[in-house]
């Protein structure tokens, strides 16, 4: 009988795979903190006896390289993937023998990357299984153009064959296990739902239910930009990843935390943006641990940027670490715990700005107060409507565009509030006046805000 289980890493909106049998499994696509991976395998008591690879990925550091070199096990990597470590390169068709009556075929799914390599779980010659990384997805694909802007279109053009080739060899019952759609930027638009099957994406994705031409149109009219860290992934994963170092970074207390910012360095809050807005380290940004912070914080500091880490408890400076660890943001500089007042030096006092919500920005309007808006949302997001009269920087955009934000007390705002914060501590670091909006964007129109929704994108 065989098993999967299922890790989940909600901040990059990816997902790894340990699956087998009774006494040895696969692990597919894993995160660069194996250890995790490890105590899956001991609590099923099974050997890992292959790592397997869909492709050399663009959006995190993987730990396949270690786990194999830790546990024994064969490392499969796509033979087209152009790495400087000795792997087992795989072809379209190879297959393992995982445990007893458990085998994994590799099939070839082009299109996310040219070497995409999906890979199907049979057990007794039957498929019960198919884990295809960032080809098939739910309800949509993995974006074509992470490689090469030359190849994108070609590569659109694979990922609608790659697709139906899937669906083609697989039954309607078969579990769709993907590696990206769970808020990850890998995937071309936003995935909606937990588990899938070939005959459900056979009904509703766009890949399957549409033609070549009117999908890779649609494909990539819809793409969004691409994380800035993005850039640094590949390299990392082909050159064949250092381990993992999790040590704890050195203390620092407030005079060392001014020093560091005197010097250009971030000093980033891990605390919820509430406790930020009431008080903080003049000059410090917030990115909150329990949102997407590897995601956010790696596409706006500057990389290699050195950074130090400020949260409540130790707790959450080590999960903050992991997560950043996972993008390549290596061994803090500094850490500091507790809170504000411990953080700032002797004589000095912590500091603010206000927050607010949509109601108060209407009432603000109503009053006749000139002030900025700033809205921080992506362009696909802003496409669907927004406030009459707003500044738009996307929020990656934002820290190399700060003197582009008019004159005035600026009201930033995002889709929620966690982007919001974000830019209102870049604002406020570089002197602004800022309030952070910190309200769902559906609440404006109920406020009574005037919105604006275009025929295209601003």
């Amino acid at each position: 009988m065989f098993f999967v289980d299922t890790l989940e890493f909600e901040g990059l909106g990816n997902r790894s795979y340990l699956a087998g049998g009774r006494g040895a499994a696969v692990v597919v696509d894993p995160p660069r903190d194996i250890e995790q991976v490890i105590a899956a395998a001991a609590r099923r008591g099974v050997h890992i006896v292959q790592v397997a690879e869909t492709h050399v990925h663009n959006d995190y550091i993987t730990g396949g390289l270690e786990l194999a070199r830790v546990t024994g096990a064969r490392y499969l990597v796509p033979a087209g993937a152009s790495v400087a470590f000795s792997r087992t390169p795989v072809a379209d068709g190879d297959a393992w023998t995982v445990d007893e009556g458990l085998v994994l075929r590799a099939v070839a799914t082009p299109g996310h990357t040219p070497h995409h390599t999906a890979y199907v779980l049979e057990e007794e010659d039957q498929a019960v299984a198919a884990f295809t990384g960032g080809s098939l997805l739910i309800g949509t694909v993995g974006r074509p153009d992470l490689v090469e802007p030359r190849l994108t279109e070609q590569l659109a053009r694979a990922q609608h064959a790659a697709a139906h080739r899937l669906a083609d060899e697989l039954d309607d019952d078969v579990p769709v296990l993907p590696t990206h759609g769970f808020g990850s930027f890998c995937s071309s638009t936003q995935a909606e739902g937990d588990t899938t099957t070939i005959g459900k994406e056979r009904r509703t994705n766009d890949a399957l239910t549409k033609d070549v031409d009117t999908f890779v149109a649609e494909l990539l009219a819809g793409l969004d930009d691409v994380p800035a860290y993005y850039a640094h992934m590949g390299p990392t994963n082909a050159a064949g990843p250092a381990p993992i170092d999790l040590t704890p970074p050195k203390p620092a207390n407030a005079e060392e935390i001014a020093e560091r910012l005197a010097a250009g360095e971030w000093v980033v809050d891990l605390r919820h943006r509430v406790a930020f807005a009431e008080g903080h380290v003049a000059g410090s940004f917030n990115f909150e641990g329990e949102g997407k912070l590897a995601t956010y914080l790696a596409w706006l500091i500057p990389w290699g940027k050195p950074v130090t880490l400020l949260a409540g408890t130790p707790e959450q400076i080590a999960a903050a670490q992991r997560e950043l660890a996972r993008v390549g943001i290596d061994r803090p500089a500094a850490a500091a715990t507790g809170d504000p007042h411990t953080w700032v030096r002797a004589g000095e006092q912590p500091a603010s700005f206000p927050r607010a919500r949509f109601a108060d920005l209407a009432t603000v309007r109503e009053r006749g107060e000139r002030v900025v808006v700033l809205d921080v949302r992506r362009t696909a997001e802003r496409a669907d409507g927004f406030i009459d009269g707003s500044v738009h920087l996307p929020i990656h955009e934002l820290p190399g565009r700060l003197g582009e934000v008019p004159n005035g007390t600026v009201w930033v705002h995002c889709a929620g509030g966690m982007r919001a914060a974000i830019a209102a501590s870049l604002l406020h670091a570089a002197g602004r006046e800022v309030v952070a909006v910190d309200d769902d964007f559906e609440a404006a129109a109920d406020a009574g805000l005037t919105l604006t929704r275009p025929d295209s994108t601003d």
